[in-house]
Formats: structure tokens, sequence, C-alpha cells
């Protein structure tokens, strides 16, 4: 800062008005501080702001998977949050499922300056990581449920789950059955799911396990689509949903003239496969910003997080599913 001041002919003080866009610069000075900057190829060290100010500028991001579409989209979200508060991202992945490895991996995770953290606790592995964390650390997590008084967004998947099953039972469906992943946690789709037949007194079917790829679809597919009885299915997730999809259609069963089909989250390709899929909405990128606007409250002004903020999931009907065949034009 003490070059760019140089070359540019101002203050120390000036250049770092410009680098934290103080509305005190007159516009002529700001253009030769920023020409100056340019010049050196000068960037702002985090680590040497943090001694100054007493903050570190980085948050932390914890998660047990970042490769499946939500939890890439909620990053996304996070990261372009932070880069607009002057922040930045760093990420650990808790992959290995056992103790001793994911205590290691917290604890390397603390020992790093951090200003905050943001955790995904879709499963028991980051729950574990938040549970770690001292009280005095600002946090907040997302997905799944909350952990403790910290702050915590999610999407109402539950509700966005009841809606798909009474939509397939309101179009005459005897049933809604549920292709699933196992849940660490409560799912709220398995409950939403279960929520919704219950109260409309229709037969509740086992959930057939999956593992969210559009194979294990596939093969779950395979096997719904050659019964007769089953006419609707809600899915895990696109993905999955895919995967049933052709797997009926291999079969020769029309959807959704035969098999209705939903799916889960309203990915990038959903509306563009055919038949395109009805799906449940959910805006991970609104997850990411909100979960870091509750920690940037924390960090910026000390405003304890609400317990609990929750996004709307919303039902998007496409050609994957209608009503059943009625016996004039059952399958022949």
């Amino acid at each position: 800062m003490t070059d760019v001041a140089r070359a540019a002919g101002v203050s120390y003080q000036t250049v770092s008005r410009v680098i934290n866009e103080s509305d005190r610069v007159h516009p002529d000075t700001r253009a030769r501080v920023q020409a100056a900057i340019d010049e050196l190829g000068y960037h702002p060290n985090s680590a040497a702001r943090a001694l100054v100010t007493g903050r570190d500028s980085t948050i932390a991001v914890v998660a047990s998977n970042t490769s499946l579409y939500g939890y890439a989209r909620t990053l996304e979200g996070i990261e372009d949050a932070a880069w607009s508060a002057g922040y930045t991202v760093h990420i650990t992945v808790l992959q290995s499922p056992d103790h001793s490895d994911r205590v290691d991996a917290v604890e390397r995770l603390l020992s790093q300056p951090h200003a905050g953290l943001i955790a995904f606790t879709q499963d028991d592995l980051a729950r574990a990581a938040v549970e770690r964390v001292p009280p005095r650390t600002p946090t907040v997590t997302a997905f799944g449920t909350g952990v403790g008084d910290r702050g915590h967004v999610m999407i109402d998947e539950q509700a966005g789950a009841e809606a798909a099953t009474r939509y397939l039972l309101d179009l005459g469906h005897r049933t809604v059955h549920h292709v699933a992943v196992p849940p660490l946690l409560p799912s709220g789709r398995l409950l939403g799911w279960r929520t919704a037949l219950e109260r409309a007194g229709a037969p509740v079917p086992e959930p057939l396990e999956v593992n969210w790829t559009p194979r294990s679809g596939y093969e779950a597919g395979a096997q719904l689509a050659r019964r007769s009885d089953v006419t609707a299915v809600l899915a895990v997730n696109d993905d999955v949903a895919t995967g049933i999809v052709r797997a009926a259609m291999d079969i020769g069963r029309d959807v959704p003239g035969d098999l209705s089909v939903v799916g889960f989250d309203d990915t990038p390709l959903a509306a563009y496969v055919r038949p395109s899929l009805t799906t449940v909405t959910q805006d991970f990128l609104e997850l990411g910003r909100r979960a870091f606007a509750l920690l940037h409250a924390q960090l910026e002004q000390g405003t304890p997080p609400p317990t609990c903020v929750r996004l709307p999931a919303e039902l998007v009907v496409r050609e994957s599913s209608g009503p059943p065949r009625g016996p004039d034009t059952a399958e022949r």
C-alpha cells in the first residue's frame, strides 16, 4: 500500500479508503490510485489485514459432500455473497466415515484463522464437526437440522414432498411409491411423502432405497415399472427420477401414461429431458446467500441469528406426470 501511495502521489490513508470503497475520495484521486494499483499488480493481503483489524476475512464451509447439485449450488451462493462482502471461502470436505479422521479434519479446520463457519448439517459427519466448534466462534448451519442455538437455514423440503405427493394423489393415483436415499438423519422428503399419504388415508408402500445416482434410479425403476400396481413414483432427486423414466421406457411402459414420475431439486436438465420432469424446485443459491447473510450479521454487527430461516420448496409440473390410465386404456 505504501508503494501504491508513492506511485499515485497520495497518502497511505487515501489508498486504504480506495481499497475499502470509501466515498470520501475524489473521483480523480480514486482513478489515479486505481491506475497505480493496476500498474503495480497490488492485491490486499488478507492475513496482514487481519493483523491490523483484529478480524480475519476468511470463512470456512464444512460439509461431508459437495458433489451433488444442491450442495454445489449452495456453495456458489455462499461464495458469491462472501465475495461481495469482501470475504473469501475455505471449504473442508469430511469424506472419511472414520471417527478419528473426522476429528483430525475438524481439528485442522479449527486451527486455521477463520472469521466464522458455515456447516452443511445434512448428516452426522458435519453435525459432529459443529459440535466441536467453540461457542464463541460465529457459526451457521444449513440443510438438515440445526445444532443447538446456532443460526440455521433450510429449504422446506418436507412441504415440497407433501405437495408433490398430494398432487399425484389428486390426479387419481391410488398411492405414490417413494425411491429414497437411506437417511442418516430424518429426511424431510421422506417425512413429507409419508405425511401426505397418511393424511389422505392412502397405502404407504415401503420406500425403495437408492444412492442419488441415475444408475441406481434405473435399477429401482426397472423393479417398479414391472409392477402393474405402481402408477406414481416420487424420486429423491432428479438424477434418480431420470433413471426411473429411462427404465420404464426401456421396459415398454409409457411415462406418464402408465407411470407418473416426479423428481426433486429442479436441476438444469429437468426441463429439457424427454419427457420433461415434474419436480420440486429449491432455490439453493438463495440458501447459500441467506446462510452467509446470517453469518455476516454476526461478524459485522454481533446480531444474534434467528433460530431458523426456512425457504419454500415449490412443485413445478411438466410432462412426466399425469392421471393414471382408466380401465379402458390400460396396458394391453
